[in-house]
């Protein structure tokens, strides 16, 4: 499949869209921008698309926000405090950490055949987590505010302290892994130290979010140890459910576009392996987790009754995971392009509704008004809380396409790329394995 060359730089690319600019007039200029190129494609459709939904849903939310504050959303300080708007911010930071996960296979503990999705992974990873921060600071009212008080305030002792400062060193390490690879460094020293670096970071980031919930005693639906473990698995699932999606939705969900290395690890077991391990033990522990909730008459445990009966949780448990485990576990299904994109489609909004039922049906019971309080808190998201979800949901894919489009995120170290001087396409060549490749410049000997 034939590829244009990857630019080595921002002022490179700036250089570009200058040239194109004094070339195509600024009318013109502008219409390529929507689309990014002249031709319809893909990464074009997602970053326009991404764009206008998300200029959208965030002037609507920018006027929610200052008309009416607070009251925008439908959360309050004595029944559900945490709302749609942070469940899309753990979903996205959890889903940033499994992505994360998944590049290390190759890039940390040396399993080559995931080198072919590692690149796509950090550059998710990076937009995923911006979504998810930019979630959350629209939740909070006053963001900046945190540039100031974490320094000062330093709640060494909390573990959301702990959570912003991982998720920070996280997303640095990410920015600058990504750089290596974009330059084509992927063996040196430094790269391996980003890379194991990146990898212990996630670990503790997506285990001290874990524990922000975990550590809540009041909230016995929450609390344990368990629950950062719980993370961690599941943000796995999560990033390999959205790497399976985001690598077919690139070429159009056609297997036949992909390059080679990317195909050749598509027909095989490599990522339906990690989705039926992973499903598996997400539906045991979830399954588990509800087992011991209605076997016990502790206070605070009366939302597990509200989940058996929550059409959410049933569509998560049967449709999102065990369904997703059976096609990724019967031989004859797990190499089909067609049913990895469905069970990847399956697993990702379990996923989400799995965030958000943990987050409500954790706050749902009434805290301090003992055991005649029956009722449960009733919760529905408001307009202005589904726009900061669009908004995040805009950005992954805009940026996608953006990224798609600027880079090339199907780089692979086992293979040389070499732009061919006659057709100013780029050509995959094999080389020895263990060294990282780098592209040949225009006109340089093959």
């Amino acid at each position: 499949m034939n590829h244009f060359a990857e630019p080595r730089n921002f002022a490179e690319v700036a250089r570009y869209l200058v040239a194109l600019w004094r070339r195509e007039g600024t009318l013109q200029f502008l219409r390529l921008s929507s689309t990014l190129g002249s031709e319809k494609s893909v990464a074009g459709e997602m970053w326009k698309y991404g764009v206008v939904f998300g200029l959208l849903s965030f002037a609507f939310i920018s006027y929610m926000l200052l008309t009416e504050g607070g009251a925008a959303f439908n959360t309050s300080s004595d029944g559900i405090n945490w709302g749609l708007a942070v469940s899309t911010y753990v979903f996205f930071a959890l889903t940033s950490s499994g992505l994360t996960f998944i590049a290390s296979l190759s890039m940390v503990f040396g399993f080559r055949e995931y080198y072919a999705v590692a690149k796509r992974c950090i550059w998710l990873a990076i937009i995923t987590l911006g979504a998810a921060f930019t979630a959350l600071a629209l939740e909070l009212g006053h963001p900046f505010r945190m540039l100031w008080a974490m320094p000062s305030g330093l709640q060494y002792l909390s573990p959301m302290f702990w959570m912003g400062v991982f998720y920070l060193i996280d997303l640095v390490l990410l920015l600058i892994k990504f750089d290596r690879l974009w330059h084509d460094d992927w063996d040196s020293p430094l790269s391996h130290f980003l890379s194991i670096a990146s990898f212990v970071a996630v670990i503790l980031a997506s285990g001290m979010l874990g524990l922000v919930f975990g550590s809540m005693v009041m909230r016995p639906m929450w609390y344990g140890s368990f629950t950062a473990v719980y993370f961690i698995l599941t943000a796995a699932l999560s990033g390999t459910a959205a790497i399976v999606l985001a690598t077919y939705l690139a070429y159009g969900f056609r297997h036949e576009n992909m390059p080679e290395p990317l195909r050749s690890m598509a027909s095989g077991k490599a990522l339906s392996k990690v989705i039926a391990t992973l499903s598996g033990i997400a539906l045991f522990s979830v399954v588990t987790r509800l087992w011991t909730g209605l076997w016990s008459n502790l206070d605070g445990l009366e939302g597990f009754h509200a989940l058996v009966g929550s059409p959410a949780f049933h569509l998560e448990v049967w449709a999102g995971l065990a369904l997703p485990f059976v096609l990724m576990v019967t031989p004859s299904l797990q190499r089909q392009p067609r049913w990895q994109i469905t069970a990847a489609a399956l697993v990702l909004p379990a996923m989400f509704i799995d965030r958000h039922l943990f987050l409500v049906t954790g706050q749902a019971v009434p805290m301090f008004k003992g055991a005649w309080a029956t009722e449960l808190t009733a919760y529905v998201p408001s307009v202005t809380e589904w726009a900061i979800t669009v908004l995040s949901v805009a950005i992954v894919f805009a940026f996608y396409g953006l990224g798609e489009k600027l880079f090339n995120l199907a780089a692979d170290p086992r293979h040389k790329v070499r732009e061919s001087a006659e057709e100013g396409n780029l050509v995959l060549k094999p080389v020895p394995a263990g060294r990282a490749a780098s592209p040949t410049a225009p006109g340089a000997a093959s």
